[in-house]
């Protein structure tokens, strides 16, 4: 098979740092099963873990899980009050947000100021920078990606996660009606601009992300479902938030996902052999941004 025809497939875990649960699947979906790479959230409760067992997996991609949404800022509280609500944590009100991004020079300085303290934090890891993306896709707003690119240059920023998930192929992993088809279309023209702005700065990018429109439900059936549809010539990221069980704090951030399921899908025996089978390459952003 050519080179231009490859399938070329990233396993890539989110929430690396947020559980022990957490941790520990991804680290054994590396050790023992087909995952590439994970998101670091450097203000998660157990990112520390997280940092000392990345170390110990050297060949694990590790990228930045900006967070701004669904957890606590690196920064103190106090120097980041149009962030955080009443107990310092991130303000769950995304469209108010957003729109205070765009108008309000005071809240962009200190989306600025949260955003660096976070490359600064994962930089302080030692880690490799292999990608950045950011929780709940919240880059795909047009002040957090201009921030996320112009800061992450100084922190040797080279792949950034596009959420592209075409319709057609989420239907082939789990029917997608109502308003998660509609929210799925209206994504369309901003993720069409985030690839021309990620590529116009010379960085690299996914082509796909398969399992968007099946968060937190990525299991055996659906993984493979997935690795039938990926296309030829272009590199797709399949995204998981896999733990080893839902842990009480996972069941109360994200009480409708299979995170255990997703794990064990991963860390299917039979995985590997079928991957060999299909021709598919995987790896990290960083082996496929360099070929």
């Amino acid at each position: 098979m050519s080179v231009a025809n490859e399938r070329k497939v990233i396993f890539n875990a989110d929430d690396f740092g947020l559980d022990a649960s957490v941790n520990a699947a991804v680290a054994s979906a590396h050790q023992y099963g087909v995952l590439n790479s994970a998101s670091l959230m450097v203000s998660a409760a157990a990112a520390s873990e997280a940092i000392q067992l990345a170390r110990n997996l050297p060949d694990l991609g590790v990228g930045l899980h900006l967070t701004l949404v669904d957890g606590y800022p690196v920064l103190p509280a106090a120097q980041v009050p149009d962030l955080v609500d009443a107990h310092g944590r991130f303000a769950a009100d995304l469209w108010r947000r957003g729109v205070r991004y765009f108008f309000l020079p005071r809240v962009r300085r200190q989306l600025a100021a949260e955003i660096a303290a976070q490359y600064a934090a994962f930089a302080d890891s030692g880690l490799h920078l292999d990608h950045v993306n950011a929780h709940k896709h919240l880059h795909a707003h047009p002040t957090v990606l201009h921030l996320l690119i112009e800061i992450g240059k100084r922190f040797a920023l080279r792949a950034v996660r596009i959420p592209r998930e075409p319709l057609a192929l989420a239907r082939q992993l789990a029917p997608v009606t109502g308003s998660a088809a509609l929210g799925a279309r209206l994504l369309l023209p901003w993720v069409a601009r985030m690839r021309h702005v990620i590529r116009s700065q010379g960085l690299f990018c996914n082509d796909l992300l398969l399992g968007l429109q099946s968060t937190g439900q990525m299991d055996a059936d659906r993984l493979q479902r997935a690795l039938a549809v990926v296309p030829a010539g272009q590199v797709t990221e399949l995204y998981f938030h896999p733990a080893q069980e839902q842990t009480t704090q996972l069941r109360q951030l994200m009480p409708d996902y299979r995170p255990a399921a997703e794990w064990r899908a991963l860390c299917a025996p039979e995985l590997a052999a079928n991957l060999r089978a299909q021709g598919i390459r995987t790896g990290t952003y960083h082996d496929f941004a360099c070929g």
